[in-house]
């Protein structure tokens, strides 16, 4: 896998204390690390979340960057072999031995290849010894000891290069072309991890031996551990397997490799005519500040809060009325080579680019000049605050994988990472001194003229209107000249209510202790399921719904309909407008939103345990008085128009759009976004539509699970859902009608220029729909994917990763849909197409063998072991059995339904439901010349 590149910073640092500003911040006294004679690193850390398991992380200070000119993508080439035979895992045994195990490719073991370095991830349960010693031993291997068998790199180079073919595209063809401008013409311009065709296609075994030979190697490489474990006997396993790694004898030196900074501003305009919408990038790049003492921690600190306030600041522009752009945002970003920058992106209206890129200049001008305002750096100071409280308040509940990643940053990048409690106390301590004045120098630092790309990319037809680097020069001219006013922000002294409301009763309560779950009846009628857990210590989320939905509207009103609860979202609520509540929520840990999806309407979200209450007041508000908003309606339906004006441009979007209309038989709630489809919005229906569907909550059922007490929640849920509005009307979800059509039907989209396909197969039909059949039909999916892995990737090395899905559905009617999804070569999607309905047909005909059965079951207990210790499983588990009207306690039969599979029944469910005449096929192939 390659790992993209350019994301959002990421910068968590965490220390035991609170030191002097010049002291430097020690690695997390809860971890023990250390270095072996030969350089091999080692962190190990117990945790017991969650629960009997570990992630084990070999990291390797070893990307694409050391490759030579030879060399062009094996550092990849490398990471895929490791999988495929070594000293002791021969050949494909050893993700058998893993999968036997209950451990997922792809979805739990993985890795990644960057440009600086390798990581390989292992998750592990705990509760087997010998499964540990083997992920020891295989970890030890990726490190040494692939064999590389050269019959297996000839078999690879198919699967590398399918996955080459799939970033293929319009994005890919214009990164080609400024990625040298962007990198300076460094190393890294020209060291892309995916490779070159050429090299791929042609290397010899020797080549790629010597890459693995020159550079995995223990003084390049850490061992991370972090889980349910005893951390000292596992040490010692790690010192005992691990030091018998060996370095070169001639040893190349480890280079580390940088993008200068050329003090030069580099201008570049690009066009492609599968592009769907205009982008300007401003990316000014900076020296990157290292993170290791008290002092590089305020200046953390202010980063973070300079992203925020920025993201703020873009967020309530993007809301006022009329607004210059489609979207824009800004802030300080991660980067290579030793580079951060601030990097600030604004994606212009059709044919007014000019006119966006001044006003999200005039941004960056107006910062420069006037700084930010101290509500608005008291909000970010809150916001952060709040976010940091809440990790705080889950100390003994952070996922192993969070620790992982610091250990990971510490290793390949030095930046410290001491422990959440020390970091807490180093944030109570240094973000009551930050002023407003300490923003000045950061913008000084980073809001500079020098070092600045710019890089404009636009759809063919607008190459005509495409500015030169002069007239841009000008347009930055032009803003700074524009007269600058201090950036306002509307305050507002309402509540979120006008009047509190007159709080309902809980009339009735019963309690399922074996289940766990305690229902409430209120006194309007409205249910309240709630399930206490104590696998977060600050966590509640809930769902409320009911029936009816956009069924219950005709196609006329359907876009009025689908669109009216974000419509409403997106206004405000209550006495307070969007701003307003964007501010009125900076300090607190909560989410709701209301949705009405085809059959339901309801709301959703969750909160820390302080602010429930407000959660449950919003909930009111947003069912009781939404804001209807025409000028923010109009800007949200300008810039959706803005943006589907080019979709036709995208051939993923064209595709897509085909897959929907087949399947949905051409129906208007079936086929994709459109101009036309939006035209048939109307304000005042979507209004009027949410109103009806929200009217009687008396058919309402909301369901909690988190860190609840029942005997403190139940006066705030008497309060505010027990005081929504009842009527007598109670609707049920029509049903439309809309089947995926039956009997077989090719379909074949031609669009796009790169040599590549995209193939969709879909079996569908009426289904006998039970729990039982449900966990079969699973099996059967899992198993037919096992095997497209088998014969699609590793023999025929025909795809990169082939994904089989179902879903099965109780309402309308009983139905299931199960598809087969893949990229390949145009030249190979029939001889492909071959192979599945081959392994189909052999499913049908036999059934799936002992050993993938076997498979599937491992990865269903090992995976439902976790779940059930989830508070959104458990969400979704109890709202899909109550929308289906099933009994909650069903799972507690799965796994006995899990044991009992057999070849017999999967193989009878195969003949029943994959050769019942249904079966469509979609293809999207390159534009014939």
């Amino acid at each position: 896998m390659i790992k993209k590149i350019m994301s959002s910073i990421v910068l968590c640092v965490y220390a035991a204390v609170a030191p002097a500003q010049t002291t430097a911040i020690s690695l997390d006294a809860a971890v023990r690390t250390g270095k072996l004679k030969n350089g091999f690193t080692y962190y190990i850390r117990h945790n017991q979340t969650p629960k009997n398991r570990a992630q084990f992380y070999l990291v390797n200070k070893v990307g694409s960057i050391l490759e030579n000119d030879d060399q062009l993508g094996l550092a990849h080439f490398v990471e895929h072999m490791t999988f495929n035979g070594s000293r002791n895992f021969p050949k494909n045994t050893m993700m058998n031995y893993l999968q036997s195990a209950g451990v997922r490719f792809g979805a739990d073991v993985n890795a990644y290849t960057g440009y600086d370095e390798t990581v390989y991830q292992l998750p592990l349960p705990t509760d087997n010894e010998e499964l540990m010693s083997k992920g020891l031993q295989i970890v030890h291997d990726w490190a040494q000891s692939a064999t590389l068998d050269p019959a297996e790199l000839d078999k690879e180079r198919g699967v590398i290069l399918e996955e080459k073919r799939l970033g293929k595209g319009a994005t890919d063809r214009l990164q080609q072309q400024y990625y040298p401008l962007l990198f300076n013409h460094s190393r890294y311009a020209a060291r892309n991890p995916i490779g070159t065709d050429a090299i791929l296609k042609n290397f010899k075994p020797a080549t790629i031996k010597q890459f693995y030979h020159d550079w995995y190697r223990p003084d390049l490489q850490a061992l991370i551990i972090v889980g349910d474990i005893d951390a000292v006997a596992v040490e010692q396993k790690v010192k005992a397997l691990f030091a018998d790694l060996k370095n070169p004898v001639t040893e190349r030196k480890r280079i580390v490799y940088t993008i200068p900074l050329t003090g030069q501003n580099q201008f570049i305009a690009l066009t492609d005519k599968e592009v769907n919408s205009t982008i300007a990038e401003v990316v000014i790049k900076h020296q990157a500040p290292v993170i290791a003492a008290a002092a590089d921690y305020k200046g953390l600190l202010i980063r973070q809060l300079f992203n925020s306030m920025l993201a703020s600041r873009f967020a309530e522009l993007s809301r006022r009325p009329n607004p210059a752009y489609l979207s824009a945002n800004a802030g300080i970003k991660d980067f290579l080579g030793g580079l951060d920058t601030y990097r600030a992106t604004v994606v212009a209206k059709p044919g007014e680019l000019k006119k966006g890129f001044i006003a999200m200049w005039y941004e960056i001008e107006r910062l420069k000049a006037l700084g930010f305002n101290e509500d608005e750096l008291e909000r970010a100071k809150q916001n952060l605050k709040e976010q940091f409280g809440n990790v705080y308040r889950e100390r003994d509940k952070n996922p192993s994988e969070n620790y992982v990643q610091e250990y990971l940053s510490h290793f390949l990048k030095r930046e410290a990472a001491p422990g959440i409690a020390g970091e807490y106390k180093l944030m109570n301590t240094y973000l009551p001194l930050i002023k407003l004045s300490d923003f000045g120098g950061l913008m000084n630092v980073y809001l500079k003229d020098n070092n600045r790309d710019i890089i404009i990319t636009a759809p063919a037809d607008a190459q005509k209107d495409l500015p030169a680097k002069e007239e841009v020069d000008k347009w930055i001219a032009e803003a700074k000249g524009i007269s600058m006013q201090r950036f306002t922000t509307q305050t507002s002294t309402a509540s979120l209510l006008g009047a509190q409301p007159v709080p309902g009763k809980v009339i009735s309560e019963e309690k399922d202790n074996k289940e766990g779950l305690t229902t409430l009846i209120l006194s309007n009628g409205v249910k309240v399921i709630i399930k206490p857990t104590a696998f977060k210590n600050n966590q509640i989320i809930f769902r409320g719904f009911s029936q009816g939905g956009t069924s219950l509207y005709d196609d006329r009103d359907y876009p009025s309909a689908a669109n009216a609860a974000s419509i409403m979202a997106a206004a405000g609520v209550g006495n307070l407008n969007a701003n307003e509540l964007d501010r009125f929520v900076a300090d607190k840990e909560l989410e709701v939103r209301p949705y009405i999806s085809e059959r339901f309407q309801g709301v959703t979200g969750g909160s820390s345990v302080k602010d429930f209450e407000v959660a449950m007041s919003l909930v009111y508000a947003y069912l009781t008085q939404p804001q209807k908003d025409s000028s923010l309606y109009k800007t949200m339906m300008d810039r959706s128009r803005a943006r589907y004006y080019n979709r036709a441009n995208d051939p993923g979007s064209v595709y897509n759009d085909t897959v929907s209309a087949v399947l949905g038989n051409n129906n208007i709630r079936r086929t994709g976004p459109s101009i036309k489809k939006l035209d048939m919005v109307n304000l005042d229906r979507a209004y009027q539509i949410y109103k009806e569907r929200f009217a009687n909550a008396g058919s309402m059922t909301f369901v909690f699970t988190g860190s609840i007490d029942i005997a403190t929640v139940k006066p705030i849920l008497a309060k505010y859902l027990g005081s929504l509005p009842r009527t007598q009307i109670t609707d049920e979800a029509k049903d439309l009608d809309i089947p995926i059509p039956a009997g077989e039907i090719f379909k074949t989209v031609y669009k796009g220029k790169e040599v590549k396909a995209s193939v969709l197969l879909v079996y569908s039909g009426k289904y006998n729909y039970d729990q039982r059949n449900n966990i079969l039909f699973d099996a059967l999916r899992e198993t037919l994917n096992i095997r497209l892995l088998e014969t699609l990737r590793e023999e025929e090395s025909g795809v990169y990763s082939p994904r089989v899905e179902l879903t099965t559905a109780k309402y309308p009617s009983p139905t299931f849909t199960l598809t087969v999804q893949f990229g390949c070569a145009p030249a190979n999607v029939d001889k492909l197409i071959a192979t599945v309905k081959t392994e189909v047909a052999a499913l049908a005909n036999n059934g799936p063998s002992q050993q993938n059965i076997s498979k599937w079951q491992a990865e269903w207990i090992r995976q439902r072991e976790l779940d059930l210790n989830e508070n959104p499983w458990w969400l979704n588990y109890l709202v899909d059995k109550l929308q289906s009207g099933d009994k909650p306690e069903e799972y507690t039969n799965d796994q006995a339904f899990v044991n009992a599979a057999s070849p017999a029944e999967l193989k009878d469910m195969a003949r029943k439901y994959l050769q019942n005449g249904n079966f469509i096929k979609l293809v999207l192939l390159p534009e014939q010349e």
